[in-house]
């Protein structure tokens, strides 16, 4: 069943960066243009936010990436990547994107969920039933979870569009 999309909608843009960066690098060895996500997400409606949860590095190396996000209107939440004492890392927003959606559900008639980890089934779910929000996913076929596709109101497969929303990797220094 189609969704309805009309101006006075109400729409919130939430990003899982790092499952969309590895999805796109480890499918299609590309980046992945969230400009054109958010467009295509919010269409002829009403932006409330949009926001991507990112991981900061030691290093910063992500720095011109965030400055891209904002250019296009993304506003960025960060943590740090955390580093555990046997080398094994952690890079996980889940929480802090889905109390953020449940924060700002009551001033939103649709949310963006740009994802495709199935941990959101839940969230989308009480987003649903307890506010009536349309929740719309945006993800790469391949590697989002059956689960949440069943979930959503409305499923785009990202891959069926690939010049419009990945960037290919240039090789660098050649």
């Amino acid at each position: 069943m189609p969704v309805i999309k009309h101006s006075d909608q109400r729409v919130g843009v939430f990003i899982d960066t790092q499952n969309l960066y590895h999805s796109a690098k480890n499918l299609y060895k590309a980046r992945v243009n969230f400009g054109n996500i958010v467009k295509d997400a919010v269409g002829n409606r009403r932006l409330v936010r949009a926001l991507a949860y990112v991981i900061t590095t030691e290093g910063g190396e992500e720095k011109n990436f965030f400055e891209a996000l904002a250019k296009v209107g993304i506003e960025t939440k960060t943590k740090d990547l955390q580093i555990f004492s046997g080398g094994a890392k952690k890079a996980d927003w889940d929480v802090g994107l889905a109390v953020d959606v449940i924060m700002f559900a009551p001033k939103l008639d649709a949310v963006a969920l740009v994802t495709g980890d199935g941990d959101f089934v839940p969230l989308v779910e009480y987003l649903q039933r307890t506010f009536g929000i349309q929740v719309e996913v945006f993800a790469f076929g391949k590697s989002t979870s059956g689960k949440l596709r069943e979930a959503a109101d409305h499923f785009t497969d990202l891959s069926d569009l690939p010049r419009r929303y990945l960037i290919p990797i240039r090789n660098e220094g050649k």
